[in-house]
């Protein structure tokens, strides 16, 4: 189980806010939660301190830099000693294409979402991590057609609460 910071209703307000309004200044923030902004600051910078905010980002139009494919792949080990899954790891991420990485349950171990310039990329992408030997004994990709839908914002009001859906 992983370890809750304490928030009372005004921290989730700040997180909330600033999920959608990463750049936005404290006075708009503390007006926007119904703070004055000198606690309203504080709340952001101990949050920020524990490690609950972690950054702030842009959100990057890729479509407007040139040619792109998302690609999600699963990846199933050779082996599943504690250090092969340390080996993998390492390995993938010495590849900036590879944005995100997860260690999955069910028929294979890692599902991982990989933007490349095109497909020969992604495929020879592919084939460098092989070559590399991290582990990999196979691998199934996805490319993306369309992304329909995009949240950048995660359900903080149900994870928070614990309410689950039955």
């Amino acid at each position: 189980m992983r370890s809750t910071a304490s928030l009372d209703r005004f921290d989730f307000k700040i997180l909330v806010h600033l999920q959608r309004e990463g750049r936005c200044s404290n006075v708009d923030l503390a007006d926007s939660v119904g703070l004055s902004p000198s606690p309203c600051l504080l709340r952001t910078k101990r949050m920020q301190e524990i490690g609950l905010i972690r950054g702030y980002g842009a959100d990057i139009a890729l479509e407007k830099l040139g040619d792109y494919v998302i690609v999600f792949s699963e990846i199933t080990l050779s082996s599943h000693r504690p250090h092969d899954f340390r080996k993998f790891e390492e390995g993938a991420a010495k590849y900036e294409e590879i944005v995100e990485c997860y260690n999955v349950s069910g028929g294979y171990d890692y599902l991982l979402k990989i933007v490349a310039p095109g497909i020969n990329y992604f495929q020879a992408l592919m084939e460098k991590m092989l070559k590399d030997d991290i582990g990999i004994d196979r691998f199934a990709s996805r490319i993306v057609l369309r992304q329909p839908l995009n949240r950048r914002e995660y359900p903080l009001g149900i994870i928070a609460t614990q309410k689950r859906w039955e």
